[in-house]
């Protein structure tokens, strides 16, 4: 079982639009409102695909109860603590002329002591049962900075391997811990390290106590730094849609590869087929199954050396 954690839980609502035109008046061709947050839209993809997965997380509010609701419609199996504040909205307006995304993100609510005491003894319990353990997404108001640092030692102390996606503070304060594999892109490389030279600031991550990077580079594909391995993965052609849920595509697949003990190639390659699928679906959570069958044979996979920090 691959069990995916969202603490910051959302209900993800998505505007379509032609364009996108600051300053202007726009008319909605379609709009969707569900369960959302990075560790649910994992779980999502993961579900497709065919895996076992659980969802957990803290919800709460009428929002929650939504949130709960959708899940449950979608089939996806949760494990989720109620909590007393409400539970965030994300809103997302796609441009359908350029497949641009532009996101609002709510804070979230504030989480008290005995929530998340509450919520760590709810994760230990399900974290034995798990082969892989997905920390993803922001940390919601009241929760210190190295919550995945903690939730990574319980995850390890159960005997589950941990993939990181998170940025900021709580990214630089997990990697104490030493998580199984982490995924950032260039901005969260850059903005915990303050090196702009990809490989240079993957080797700082290693530095801190990540075992493992897979960096996303966009439409450029992927970026791996393992203890004995450096690849890089690309498409094999460039794909226009939504990226929101590109990411989430990719950690699923690299989930995947974690629980089956997969190659290095065979899980980017999967991971870079994956998300440019989702790029050409409308919500995140999604993807294009012909497509990711269709990109999978033809994933670019390269060796490289890393360089310096400069």
């Amino acid at each position: 079982m691959i069990l995916t954690v969202t603490l910051n839980a959302a209900v993800d609502v998505t505007y379509q639009v032609d364009e996108l035109v600051p300053h202007g008046s726009h008319r909605v061709l379609h709009t969707t409102e569900r369960a959302g947050g990075k560790g649910v839209n994992v779980s999502r993809v993961l579900a497709a695909l065919g895996h076992d997965t659980v969802v957990t997380g803290l919800v709460g509010g009428a929002a929650g109860e939504q949130f709960r609701a959708e899940l449950r419609a979608a089939g996806l199996a949760d494990q989720l603590l109620p909590i007393a504040g409400e539970t965030r909205r994300t809103v997302t307006v796609a441009s359908r002329a350029d497949g641009d995304a532009t996101v609002f993100n709510q804070a979230g609510p504030d989480v008290s002591r005995q929530e998340w005491d509450a919520f760590t003894a709810l994760f230990t319990q399900l974290a034995r049962d798990a082969e892989v353990v997905v920390l993803a997404g922001s940390l919601p108001p009241g929760l210190l900075s190295d919550s995945y640092a903690e939730l990574t030692h319980l995850a390890r102390a159960a005997g589950a391997s941990t993939l990181l996606d998170t940025s900021g503070p709580a990214l630089r304060d997990a990697l104490s811990a030493a998580p199984d594999l982490v995924k950032p892109n260039a901005a969260e490389l850059l903005e915990v390290t303050g090196c702009r030279d990809i490989p240079g600031a993957a080797g700082q991550l290693r530095a801190m106590g990540a075992r493992a990077i897979v960096a996303s580079q966009g439409p450029e594909g992927l970026s791996a730094y393992t203890v004995r391995e450096i690849w890089q993965a690309r498409p094999p052609e460039l794909v226009w849609g939504n990226p929101t849920g590109a990411g989430d595509a990719c950690v699923a697949a690299l989930a995947v590869g974690m629980a089956e003990g997969s190659s290095w190639p065979d899980r980017l390659r999967d991971a870079v087929a994956l998300s440019a699928a989702a790029v050409l679906a409308p919500i995140a959570g999604d993807f294009d199954a012909d497509a990711y069958h269709r990109f999978q044979p033809d994933v670019i996979l390269e060796q490289f050396h890393a360089s310096g920090c400069h």
